[in-house]
């Protein structure tokens, strides 16, 4: 069994602080298509921001990572118990969830050991559904900018699993029936300075930043300033979401 590879307790408490938030109508569309809105299991849950959205639409949820640290910067909600536990392997009853989601970690796991624990848990008519974001959009000038200051710089730093994210899981052998999802995106209103902390989130960047120097990102806003407009000002960034979802058989 490999060991879980942990790129994101450190600095955990700026991950929750800055990272974006999911659509309303995702999880809305969660909610319609669970057999019931009873139980709900939130994997890989990070800072816990799926699972308080998935806590406004169902009576319980689960929220669990590996991560201790992740854990203890989750935000809390009364009906959200969080626990320390991979999503390979849990100690939940088989057959007690009507939703089992995946916020932007799917690619992290041991995917043959997750669905079949996955399956394991799901109540009858189950829905699994895994989401996740990469590159966002700000506008053609600003995009191209961005890559050259940041996304090329990094590219040597990101660990291969992101590359099952960016093929927006084409490649996973998806054991649930599958469902065709609508289109959602994550929409933001950011100033450069909140768009740069995010980025600082990226376990590429991070990397880079250890190799280079912690200047990595100050020059790169430094070259992203210009063609951003006053400093202060907030702009629409938009991060198209992909995924997979489907019921138990």
């Amino acid at each position: 069994m490999s060991a879980f590879v942990d790129l994101f307790s450190e600095g955990a408490s700026q991950y929750a602080a800055v990272r974006p938030t999911y659509p309303d109508a995702l999880f809305d569309f969660i909610a319609a298509q669970a057999p019931s809105r009873r139980r709900a299991w939130d994997c890989g849950t990070g800072n816990g921001q799926a699972a308080v959205s998935l806590a406004a639409r169902f009576d319980e949820v689960d929220a669990t990572d590996p991560s201790a640290e992740q854990i203890r910067n989750a935000t809390r909600a009364p009906n959200v118990a969080y626990s320390i536990q991979a999503a390979e392997h849990t100690d939940f009853p088989g057959r007690c969830f009507d939703a089992i989601c995946v916020a932007q970690a799917l690619h992290w796991f041991r995917l043959e050991e997750f669905f079949t624990e996955a399956q394991r848990v799901a109540a009858p008519g189950a829905l699994l559904a895994a989401w996740g974001y990469s590159w966002f959009s700000v506008s053609p000038e600003f995009d191209a900018a961005f890559r050259r200051a940041i996304l090329l710089p990094v590219e040597r730093y990101w660990a291969p699993n992101n590359q099952l994210l960016w093929n927006a899981y084409a490649g996973v052998r998806f054991p649930f029936d599958r469902l065709a999802t609508p289109g959602f995106a994550i929409s933001m209103d950011w100033t450069l300075a909140q768009l740069l902390a995010y980025v600082g989130t990226w376990s590429a960047v991070r990397r880079c930043a250890e190799a280079e120097g912690p200047a990595f990102l100050e020059r790169a806003g430094g070259e992203l300033a210009g063609c951003w407009g006053r400093a202060e000002a907030a702009r629409r960034v938009i991060m198209p979401l992909h995924g997979v979802a489907g019921h138990l058989p």
